[in-house]
């Protein structure tokens, strides 16, 4: 429809209804994370980013580590969503190291999401209340892979994938796919 042109970056504006208004605060909490950094992250700022009030953000999260707590949750959820889908896959694979490589690959798809999870590894570093919330990915993702790999190959193999995965956040660079599942595929045999 007709509009004056201009465009305030702003959402439309969410009906009363509660649930929308927290779910729409939550969302907006996980890109404004994403796109400033937890220290960064206001009331305001998530505020504006979901075009709702600043008072709905202070009446459904009275803190800001509520709302940054909400944002991370739901962040949390999608993980773990995508931890579910990657088992499936990883047990119809017939390369485990391949198809490992590839889910990865297709995680680093969306470096904005990776970025926000990376940050809240170093917030829970800072603050143990939002350890649980990045133990998620740490936990499942071994979870995932321990019945496949063994405790310590996974633990190996987790190490390596976080490392690459940083580095190529770091560097904006691509992983080294042959040369990284060269290194899978190392661990994850057995050595006589």
């Amino acid at each position: 429809m007709g509009g004056s042109g201009t465009s305030t970056g702003r959402r439309p504006q969410r009906g009363r209804d509660p649930e929308a208004r927290r779910a729409a605060l939550a969302a907006a909490a996980i890109e404004v994370i994403a796109e400033l950094g937890i220290a960064r992250t206001t009331h305001r700022a998530v505020a504006a980013r979901a075009g709702l009030p600043l008072g709905a953000t202070t009446y459904y999260f009275p803190t800001l580590d509520d709302l940054v707590a909400a944002g991370l949750a739901l962040a949390t959820e999608a993980l773990r969503a995508d931890l579910r889908s990657w088992a499936g896959r990883l047990d119809a694979a017939e390369d485990l190291p391949d198809a490992l490589l590839g889910l990865v690959e297709e995680y680093l798809t969306d470096r904005q999401r990776v970025r926000l999870e990376y940050d809240l590894y170093l917030a829970a570093a800072r603050d143990p209340a939002l350890r649980p919330l990045a133990e998620a990915w740490l936990h499942g993702f071994r979870d995932l892979l321990e019945p496949r790999l063994g405790r310590d190959v996974t633990r190996a193999v987790v190490a390596l994938l976080d490392g690459a995965m940083l580095q190529a956040l770091v560097t904006d660079t691509d992983l080294d796919g042959p040369a990284l599942t060269a290194a899978i595929r190392r661990l994850a045999t057995p050595r006589s």
